[in-house]
């Protein structure tokens, strides 16, 4: 009989041939400790680009300040009634500058942190991903700066009234808005890449995505009617217009990736 079950059991290579497949499993424990690295590299990142942009505060400060310059009424200045408030603005001035200069890092660490659970030819993505994620965060960043948030407080001043109704901005208040509307941009101009790489593990199709075109565009517009700061629908279109054309250039993005991979097996969502 021990003779029967050494033709029956046939033991495991010490060294077997690598599929490819992911990493082994993590315990929750472990993941939690991956998170915190990662955060940890992130924020050294970001404090390094801090110490940089501190550098060159002056004409960061100038820089962020001239939208709103811009699209203030002449009489109109921005103000700010608390002591230490112009030197709290400047220090986050300095850390946003930080996290943008750091944006390849902190991407990387991301990158990092979900590169155990893909398989081999996924993991070669890498210097794609940091690079198409920090252009979208940078790019998004930018678009904030240059078109939404200068529409933005055109309109809102647009109410002021020499002698009848007078805005004054307090600086918090428009550094805020700034700020959360570059950081919803930086996140929305991500929806290309992500696509990318979902069309490149074979997650998503074009011919998917243009069948959920609709229940996209209901879905741009309602985060547009949810981040825009006012409820001017001239304002939310603004807002949504960047989000469709995104999504349009994924779908095309989709495509070609989905063109090359293409096999005669392969199936389409």
């Amino acid at each position: 009989m021990s003779a029967a079950l050494a033709h029956v059991y046939v033991p495991p290579p010490d060294h077997p041939e690598d599929d490819g497949r992911p990493d082994g499993a993590m315990s929750f424990l472990d993941h939690l400790e991956e998170l915190r690295r990662r955060i940890v590299r992130a924020c050294l990142a970001i404090g390094g680009g801090m110490l940089v942009a501190v550098l060159f505060l002056d004409r960061i400060v100038a820089f962020v300040l001239a939208p709103a310059q811009r699209a203030l009424p002449p009489d109109v200045h921005l103000v700010y009634t608390h002591p230490g408030e112009g030197f709290g603005f400047k220090i986050e001035v300095a850390m946003l500058a930080g996290a943008i200069f750091a944006a390849p890092l902190v991407v990387y660490q991301l990158w990092l942190f979900i590169a155990p659970a893909l398989y081999a030819n996924e993991k070669k993505l890498a210097i794609p991903f940091v690079l198409f994620g920090s252009a979208g965060a940078i790019g998004g960043a930018f678009f904030s700066h240059y078109v939404l948030f200068t529409s933005m407080l055109t309109f809102l001043a647009s109410f002021h009234q020499p002698g009848a109704l007078l805005f004054m901005p307090q600086l918090d208040d428009v550094w805020r808005m700034y700020v959360m509307m570059a950081l919803g941009m930086a996140v929305v101009f991500q929806i290309p890449t992500v696509v990318f790489f979902l069309a490149k593990m074979r997650v998503v199709s074009a011919r998917w995505l243009w069948r959920q075109f609709r229940y996209a565009i209901l879905a741009i517009f309602i985060i547009a009617a949810a981040i825009t700061p006012s409820t001017d629908p001239w304002n939310q279109i603004v807002f949504a217009v960047p989000m469709v054309a995104l999504y349009l250039l994924s779908i095309v993005i989709a495509w070609a990736v989905n063109r090359n991979q293409k096999s005669p097996n392969q199936s389409e969502i």
